[in-house]
């Protein structure tokens, strides 16, 4: 094992097709596609998929049969995943990708997963943590699923030495904080609609009142949380510790071609530039960079070390608005290539 290594659970993996339309879609027309592409997806396997194309050392844990079509593309493009069998196909989830950069995402519902399943999939996550630096529990959980199974994942993952972010939303995010300590994760990464949730208010009081935002934040503190990491979507992110620290990041002028799959890179770039040594608002200025990468980009593919455009990064000490920190003179996250 190594102390570099991140492991991954997507507990409900996906085939993702995106699909190219030539203009707006209109619901009863024929569409005839610019084209079409398939990735190997969910949460905790993008998050793997990006931190490799740095060279990073990654393991997706996840549930499928032994000669899955997720399996066989994971294999092609040399990741070391684990997998527990299940009988069914892994879902397909479908974007339809419009030229403004809109997308319209169509998932399907996962395969089910029973006792043994999710018992098989606790234990190679333990295995794989154990001397390994982060391990990630990230995305939806498949029909039937517990809600409180993250949560219970976090406390059975504690004493591996690991440290276990966590990305999900809706039950599965609710329970995790419900849970108290014994559920909180070492890093936490919601978005505004899902941290306004969180707190009983409205997405747009969180994207418009700071002292709103900061006040939802300072409460997954109280609850256990060392570090969270706030993705705003265009607007960027913000980063705050437990300690008190605070900074935000907005990111570098785009041309958004798919958001699927950007908030994903986001933190496989956070845990990029953690593995490298970096302090917070580094490791934020790689998160942001990386999203933005990966918005620039067709689908769901996952950007390189070159695409990414650290430098371009605004970060600031505070809530938006602050004056910006400098750029680092040699990023890890390398050059964008445009």
């Amino acid at each position: 094992m190594s102390g570099r290594r991140v492991v991954t659970l997507t507990a409900n993996p996906s085939l993702d097709r995106t699909l190219s339309l030539p203009g707006p879609l209109l619901e009863g027309a024929v569409v005839r596609l610019l084209g079409a592409a398939t990735e190997p997806g969910g949460k905790g396997v993008n998050v793997a998929r990006a931190i490799a194309a740095a060279g990073g050392d990654a393991v997706p844990v996840l549930p499928a049969a032994e000669h899955d079509p997720i399996v066989t593309a994971l294999t092609e493009r040399g990741l070391p995943l684990v997998t527990v069998p299940v009988s069914a196909p892994v879902r397909t989830n479908y974007t339809l990708a419009a030229p403004d950069g809109t997308t319209t995402k169509l998932n399907e519902p996962g395969v089910p997963l029973d006792a043994d399943t999710r018992a098989a999939l606790a234990q190679a996550l333990r295995l794989h943590a154990s001397g390994s630096r982060w391990v990630v529990l990230s995305g939806s959980l498949p029909p039937g699923t517990p809600a409180g199974w993250y949560a219970e994942l976090v406390a059975v993952l504690r004493d591996t030495g690991a440290k276990i972010a966590v990305d999900t939303s809706e039950e599965p995010l609710r329970a995790l904080l419900a849970a108290g300590a014994s559920g909180a994760p070492d890093l936490l990464k919601p978005n505004a609609e899902e941290l306004a949730s969180l707190a009983g208010v409205s997405e747009a009081d969180v994207l418009g009142d700071p002292d709103v935002a900061l006040s939802a934040v300072g409460t997954l503190h109280e609850r256990g949380v060392a570090e969270v990491l706030l993705t705003l979507g265009g607007d960027g992110a913000v980063l705050s510790t437990a300690d008190g620290g605070l900074w935000s990041a907005r990111p570098p002028r785009i041309t958004v071609r798919s958001t699927v799959g950007a908030g994903d890179c986001s933190l496989a770039g956070y845990l990029l530039a953690d593995l490298a040594g970096a302090q917070p608002a580094e490791r934020l200025r790689t998160a942001v960079a990386y999203g933005a990468a990966s918005a620039s980009l067709p689908g769901s593919a996952v950007p390189t070390p070159a695409q990414v455009d650290g430098p371009a990064v605004r970060v600031t000490a505070g809530m938006p608005g602050s004056a910006p920190l400098s750029s680092p003179p040699d990023p890890a996250a390398g050059r964008v290539v445009r």
